[in-house]
């Protein structure tokens, strides 16, 4: 909810009264068999001021949404709000279905975001390989303590790939090369070849200091930029 609530409730407010006042016959049997799976509408509409009132409560900072759901799943299954509060996920999770189903960019959009956070995952599990990736240990603070260092450690690992690419084009510029952007954005930092997980436990090189990196390249990124606006429709009207 928080700071985007206000906008992102009017939308689906609105979805959810479309949504009540039409039937969708031809896409029922996606939901499974008639009368099961559906929204309870009429929970909704007799808890909507409740929904509305928690929903100001967290965007104002009046309660906490760790406290909110500890009151809200006490005794959940007589408790009205949360079971309105479920409605109102499966109206949202219907609409959004349905955008996915009906928009092709969007699903664009969602098929290379998530190939992302899958390489990331695989990037990030190659790199706590040891112990095949088990945390043996049942102290929740240890559990802790090995993901944030996995993820610590994943973030460092991928920050040398895009530093070393960036080196590589750098050259490839000074070298009289033509890079495209095109090209550029197929290019992975998740690079695993040139990784040598056990290690080098020389200690020469830490008293070096590395030259300070210039983040700038020479390489003009607008038609990027301009094909990303354009697939979210927010491109110039033609």
């Amino acid at each position: 909810m928080g700071g985007r609530c206000h906008g992102d409730c009017d939308e689906h407010l609105l979805a959810l009264l479309l949504m009540r006042q039409s039937e969708y016959v031809h896409i029922d049997a996606l939901f499974g068999e008639p009368g099961k799976h559906v929204i309870d509408f009429d929970l909704i509409e007799s808890q909507f001021r409740h929904l509305m009132r928690v929903a100001v409560s967290v965007r104002e900072g009046t309660i906490s949404s760790s406290t909110l759901l500890k009151r809200l799943r006490s005794g959940s299954r007589e408790n009205a709000t949360y079971a309105a509060f479920r409605e109102v996920g499966r109206v949202i999770r219907t609409v959004q279905l349905l955008r996915h189903l009906s928009d092709a960019p969007l699903r664009r959009r969602v098929t290379a975001a998530t190939n992302k956070v899958e390489s990331f995952n695989r990037f990030s599990q190659w790199i706590g390989f040891g112990n095949r990736g088990v945390i043996a240990d049942n102290d929740p603070i240890e559990q802790e303590k090995a993901m944030k260092f996995n993820a610590l450690l994943t973030n460092a690992d991928d920050l040398r790939n895009a530093l070393d690419i960036a080196e590589i084009v750098r050259q490839l510029l000074e070298e009289g090369w033509e890079i495209d952007p095109e090209d550029l954005a197929h290019i992975s930092p998740y690079l695993t070849e040139h990784i040598n997980r056990f290690g080098e436990y020389s200690t020469h090189e830490l008293g070096i200091q590395r030259e300070a990196y210039d983040p700038k390249l020479d390489v003009d990124f607008t038609p990027l930029r301009e094909q990303d606006l354009t697939a979210a429709g927010l491109g110039q009207a033609a």
